[in-house]
């Protein structure tokens, strides 16, 4: 796991396996503050508030299976930051 000092005393903190490489980091440019998760193999990125994190807490590691799967859209590494979220290429 490697940390970077950004702005404001802030650090990135990136997380990487053999499948997956995210950096995530704490935004306060919005509203109220929030989690910026960057998905380090195609740039896709995503803003979760408090209560989507919370929201996190209540789930099982089984209702993360739907979203795990190979086939899903967001596995594709040819798809970037500039498609949204959900709609495929």
């Amino acid at each position: 796991m490697a940390q970077e000092q950004v702005d404001e005393g802030y650090e990135d903190v990136e997380l990487t396996s053999e499948f997956a490489s995210v950096r995530v980091s704490r935004d306060l440019t919005a509203n109220g503050p929030r989690l910026r998760v960057e998905n380090r193999q195609n740039g896709r990125v995503i803003f979760l508030d408090p209560l989507e994190l919370a929201t996190l807490t209540w789930l099982e590691h089984g209702d993360l299976a739907p979203f795990l799967d190979p086939s899903n859209v967001g596995w594709s590494s040819d798809i970037g930051p500039e498609e949204p979220a959900g709609e495929l290429p």
